[in-house]
């Protein structure tokens, strides 16, 4: 079973897929998706959901997960944030794609034993869940894979 999991953004989108059998996690791919801000809102939005579409016809995952919005004192980076969640979820729900939401502290909380953990404490854990020589570059790439890691380890899929 793939697993492919979403860090959205409107300028750089993370992704992650990894293959669960038989209770062991492995990396399939990982990567960003990445718009100029000189385009428009509308072909940005074709970009991320074209990918992602892409995506799910190369690696056939059964799962989609994606990290819940994350509300700040910005409503205008708030709402772009929705609009690429937006269009994630409609290139899942096109291909009929079960989706999973997790909140970030769900996330960090799921890999660390602590809801409040840094970014570098994910990626250490990204690193040692999936047997990786190094842990990905791209934080958005990295958060990715967590979110694809949280769905395996919230539904008992894999051990620590």
């Amino acid at each position: 079973m793939n697993i492919l999991g979403i860090d959205p953004g409107l300028g750089t989108t993370g992704y992650g897929i990894i293959s669960n059998i038989n209770n062991e996690m492995e990396l399939v791919d990982f990567g960003t998706i990445k718009t100029s801000p000189k385009d428009s809102l509308s072909k940005r939005l074709k970009i991320i959901f074209d990918y992602i579409s892409e995506l799910i016809i190369k690696y056939k995952p059964s799962i989609f997960s994606i990290e819940e919005i994350f509300y700040s004192n910005n409503v205008k980076s708030s709402l772009l944030l929705g609009h690429a969640r937006g269009v994630a979820i409609a290139a899942a729900a096109t291909n009929d794609i079960i989706v999973y939401e997790y909140s970030a502290k769900k996330i960090k909380q799921s890999l660390t034993g602590n809801g409040n953990a840094h970014k570098e404490q994910v990626k250490f854990m990204v690193k040692n869940l999936l047997k990786l020589q190094e842990a990905p570059k791209s934080n958005d790439a990295s958060d990715a894979l967590a979110i694809a890691i949280c769905y395996i380890l919230q539904n008992k899929l894999g051990a620590l």
